[in-house]
């Protein structure tokens, strides 16, 4: 779904309740990027001619039953499942990241930290994948610093389904040391194999448990995120 006529993408913030970096990535998107941005309600069903989802992060519906899987229901991810269905691309940060796994849009599921405490802290990303639309304008070899804030950021998923990620290139960060180097004492939840963020076959879902929204203003000192959608924004305008 990439837009015919070369211009920036329009992106699309869906707002649960709960939702507690909807604004966050709306900043971040319009105040400091200069992309056109609109709130999507999650009873609303129209995307208002999105051309990029985000789901953001947060504790939606409070994080009853099961991280993300009341979300998963909104009338919204009807909208946003058929969007992406069609190749649109979508986005789930933390909370969305989880909500995307509920909805079957991304393999595997996200369970409690392996030190069941609520992390949060700069981690630094190694970029696996530099060929999809949300790294393609990422210096090679370059690390990334970003923050994570969650309670249930281990990614799990069975051995034949990590193999087929990473036969299909579909790890696109992982939990490294600051020079890029992935031993397990940098992995801050107990990922296997260090997964921050994975992508599907199709190469339209990312979802990543990083927060780039928080890094994306330069009077905070952290940009790093800002690499992330200022290269979804440089596909659009290609």
């Amino acid at each position: 779904m990439k837009a015919t006529v070369s211009r920036k993408p329009k992106f699309g913030v869906v707002v649960f309740p709960g939702s507690n970096c909807d604004h966050d990535a709306y900043y971040a998107l319009k105040k400091i990027l200069g992309f056109e941005v609109n709130f999507l309600w999650h009873k609303e069903t129209d995307l208002y001619n999105s051309d990029v989802i985000i789901l953001p992060g947060g504790f939606a519906y409070g994080d009853y039953l099961r991280t993300g899987a009341i979300a998963r229901f909104s009338p919204i991810m009807n909208s946003v499942i058929a969007f992406a269905d069609k190749g649109g691309y979508v986005m789930g940060i933390c909370n969305g990241f989880q909500i995307l796994l509920e909805a079957g849009l991304l393999p595997g599921v996200l369970l409690k930290n392996n030190s069941l405490q609520f992390v949060c802290k700069d981690v630094y990303l190694s970029v696996e994948n530099s060929e999809t639309v949300f790294t393609k304008e990422i210096e090679a070899e370059k690390v990334l610093k970003i923050p994570i804030a969650h309670g249930e950021g281990n990614y799990f998923a069975d051995e034949d389904t990590l193999k087929s990620l990473e036969k299909n290139n579909q790890v696109v960060f992982r939990y490294t040391s600051p020079d890029g180097k992935v031993p397990e004492e940098f992995n801050p939840n107990g990922s296997a194999l260090n997964i921050a963020g994975i992508i599907n076959e199709r190469g339209n879902i990312l979802g990543m448990m990083p927060h780039p929204e928080r890094a994306s203003d330069p009077r905070l000192g952290k940009t790093d995120g800002a690499l992330i959608f200022n290269s979804i924004g440089k596909y659009f305008l290609n």
